[in-house]
C-alpha cells in the first residue's frame, strides 16, 4: 500500500482528523481507483471531489468534445476549453486540483468490444453517462467483473443515485429496470433541459458513494436508490432488491456475455446521408417549401412554446408535439406538411402519430432547427 508523503498528510488533514477516516482511512482512498464513464454534467463533479479527496487513480472515458452548451453544468471545463476533447479538458482540470492523482484517458466511445477490457483494471466504475445503451453496458460489464457500478441519473429538476452491486447482496441495474423505455420516450437533457446544478448535486452523492466503499464506512446505497426533486427540495428512498430471475445478476442467468445494446434498447443508427431516410427532407427543402408557398407544403415546428420563444423560423406555424394529440384534426389530412424540432427526433414522432391517423404527406426535417442554424441561416440562435 503506498504510503502518504508529507505534503499529501498537509493536504489531507481535514480528513485524517476524522476517527473514521485517519491515516488508514486514506491511504486507502489513496491506493483506490474508478473509473469514471463520462466527463460531462455528472462526471464533472464525480471526478473534482474524487481528486479532491485524493483517490489515487482516476480513469476517465469520454470521447466527445467540449461544447458551449455543456458549460452551464460541465465545471471541469472552461470557456477556452470548447471543442477541446473532454477527456484532455478533464485532466488539465484535476491535474490542477491535485497533482497527486493519476488521471488515464480514455478517448474512445465505451461498446462491447472494450467495455471489459476498461473496466477490468479499476476498483470501483461510476457511471456519468446519460443513455440507456451506455447504462446497461455499464452495468452487465460490472456484473460480470464483480465491480461495484455507482450509478446516477438526471433530468430537468429530477435526479437518482444507487450503488449496484450484486456482490454485495444488493441488485443491479437490471434488476431495477428490467427492460428499457421505447425509442425516444425519455428526452434527453438536449431536448428536456436540466437545471445547471441538479448534476452537481447528483455526482457529488456518487462521488460520496465510492469515498465510502472505498473506506468501507456507512451505510452504502447498495439496495436504495435516492430520488431528488430540486424544485420541492425533497429526497425520498426506495428499498431496492434483488431480482432472482434477472437475466445477469439472478440465480440462473442467461446474459453471460456483452450484447448489442443499441439493439437491445432499439436504437436505430443515423442514416449515412442527410436525406436517406424516405421521411426525412432537409433544411434546403424546408427553406424551399417556405420560399415558394405556391408549392402548397405547410412547415409545423413541433417544439415546445418555451423553446419557441428561443429560437424560430419564420413563416413555420406551432403546434408543440405534447399538444399534437388535441391539434391533430386543425391540419389538412391532404395537405403536405413538413415537421421540424429541435434536433429531428421530436419531428419524427409526430411524423408516425400524424400517418398514424391517415396523414400520408408528412416529412420530418432532419437536423430540425438547429440544422437550420447551421446550413441556413446562422442568425437563428443554437440552444
Amino acid at each position: 500500500m503506498i504510503e502518504l508523503s508529507n505534503e499529501e498528510i498537509r493536504r489531507y488533514s481535514r480528513h485524517l482528523i476524522l476517527p473514521e477516516v485517519g491515516m488508514a482511512g486514506q491511504r486507502k482512498i489513496r491506493n483506490t481507483s474508478v473509473l469514471c464513464i463520462g466527463a460531462g454534467g455528472l462526471g464533472s463533479p464525480i471526478a473534482m471531489y474524487l481528486a479532491a479527496a485524493g483517490i489515487g487513480k482516476i480513469g476517465i472515458v469520454d470521447f466527445d468534445t467540449v461544447d458551449v452548451s455543456n458549460l452551464q453544468r460541465q465545471i471541469l471545463h472552461a470557456d477556452a476549453d470548447v471543442g477541446r476533447s473532454k477527456a484532455e479538458s478533464a485532466k488539465e482540470t484535476i491535474a490542477g486540483l491535485n497533482p497527486n492523482v493519476e488521471v488515464v484517458l480514455h478517448k474512445t466511445r465505451i461498446s462491447s468490444e472494450n467495455a471489459l477490457e476498461l473496466v477490468k483494471p479499476y476498483d470501483i466504475v461510476v457511471d456519468g453517462t446519460d443513455n440507456f445503451p451506455t447504462r446497461y453496458l455499464t452495468n452487465d460489464a460490472c456484473v460480470l467483473l464483480g465491480k461495484p457500478n455507482v450509478y446516477g441519473s438526471i433530468f430537468r429538476f429530477e435526479g437518482q443515485a444507487s450503488v449496484f452491486a450484486p456482490t454485495k447482496g444488493g441488485p443491479c441495474y437490471r434488476c431495477l429496470y428490467p427492460e428499457p423505455p421505447p425509442p425516444g420516450m425519455v428526452p434527453s437533457c438536449a431536448e428536456g433541459g436540466v437545471l445547471g446544478v441538479l448534476p452537481g448535486i447528483i455526482g457529488c452523492i456518487q462521488a460520496t458513494e465510492i469515498l465510502k466503499l472505498a473506506l468501507g464506512k456507512g451505510s452504502s446505497l447498495v439496495g436504495r436508490l435516492m430520488l431528488f426533486n430540486a424544485l420541492d427540495m425533497k429526497f425520498r428512498e426506495l428499498k431496492l432488491r434483488r431480482d432472482p430471475k434477472c437475466p445477469i445478476c439472478g440465480d440462473a442467468p442467461t446474459i453471460k456475455a456483452l450484447i448489442d445494446y443499441e439493439q437491445f434498447c432499439g436504437v436505430v443508427p443515423e442514416p449515412v446521408a442527410a436525406g436517406a431516410s424516405p421521411d426525412e427532407v432537409t433544411v434546403h427543402d424546408m427553406k424551399k417549401a417556405l420560399d415558394n408557398p405556391s408549392l402548397g407544403i405547410r412547415v409545423i415546428d413541433v417544439r415546445e412554446p418555451d423553446e419557441h420563444a428561443i429560437a424560430r423560423v419564420a413563416g413555420t406555424t406551432l403546434v408543440p408535439l405534447s399538444l399534437l394529440p388535441q391539434r391533430f384534426t386543425e391540419l389538412d389530412a391532404n395537405a403536405q406538411y413538413y415537421l421540424h424540432c429541435k434536433g429531428g427526433v421530436r419531428s419524427l414522432k409526430a411524423l408516425n402519430f400524424l400517418r398514424e391517423r391517415g396523414y400520408k404527406y408528412v416529412k420530418s426535417v432532419k437536423g430540425g432547427i438547429s440544422a437550420w442554424s447551421d446550413h441556413v441561416d446562422p442568425s437563428v440562435p443554437k440552444y
